[in-house]
């Protein structure tokens, strides 16, 4: 059969369940079991990968979520930092898909987001959101027991923040890249990734952990302890 609608569109994608039933229907009208027609073609592969996305988006990223959030527990011997620390890889994974594809759709005139770019998105800024998370993250932990919160942590951030924001840069030309690619599959991927990435590296890492880190306070650490007071610098003999 050939359709009206375009093979790849929402339009095409969400008659093959009706499809399916029909052909079912037929089969068992006809005396067959009602698996002996089956329905493929691109359309139909195209449906089933959705279908898969979208229940990997439901199982596997909470269980990603879930590991990652135990590893930042076990490293900062913290419970309350892993939590906001994925809140904010969360955020940036909304804010990345919600601009991508306002770019997409009302920008460039596309019909909608491809079926794998959520999913891939979200395990690429996962996995680069975690590192610089650490990276930061285990600094301002040094930093504060040495010398107080608010110096500890402009501390941490002024020695990783030339690294983290060279590596964003870097990541993000990289995937930018993609762009170049005639496939509209590549070019939305190589587009939001460069795009999630620089929101992290300048938005998210640069100034939302920060600054929850200054609110919270002592609390960072809980139910561990970290000194949050200025520890004078020891004066060298002498002067």
């Amino acid at each position: 059969m050939t359709l009206d609608e375009i093979p790849y569109g929402p339009a095409a994608l969400a008659m093959v369940p009706g499809v399916r039933q029909s052909a079912r229907d037929a089969a068992a009208a006809a005396g067959l079991g009602r698996d002996a027609v089956l329905v493929g073609g691109e359309t139909a592969t195209a449906y089933d990968t959705r279908a898969a996305n979208d229940r990997d988006t439901l199982i596997v990223l909470p269980l990603i979520l879930l590991a990652i959030g135990v590893i930042l527990g076990l490293l900062l011997r913290s419970v309350v930092a892993p939590l906001y620390l994925l809140a904010t890889i969360v955020l940036s994974y909304a804010a990345t898909l919600g601009i991508s594809t306002f770019v997409f759709i009302t920008v460039l005139g596309q019909e909608g987001v491809s079926g794998g770019t959520p999913f891939f998105l979200f395990v690429f800024l996962v996995a680069l959101g975690v590192d610089y998370n650490i990276f930061l993250m285990v600094r301002i932990r040094e930093e504060t027991g040495r010398h107080g919160l608010e110096t500890g942590t402009r501390r941490a951030l002024g020695r990783t923040g030339g690294v983290i924001t060279s590596a964003g840069l870097i990541l993000a030309g990289t995937f930018g890249a993609l762009m170049t690619l005639p496939l509209q599959d590549l070019f939305q991927l190589g587009f939001s990734v460069a795009l999630g990435v620089l929101l992290d590296t300048f938005i998210i890492r640069s100034l939302m952990v920060p600054a929850i880190v200054l609110l919270l306070g002592r609390w960072n650490w809980w139910p561990g302890t970290v000194s949050t007071a200025a520890v004078a610098e020891p004066v060298p003999a002498g002067d």
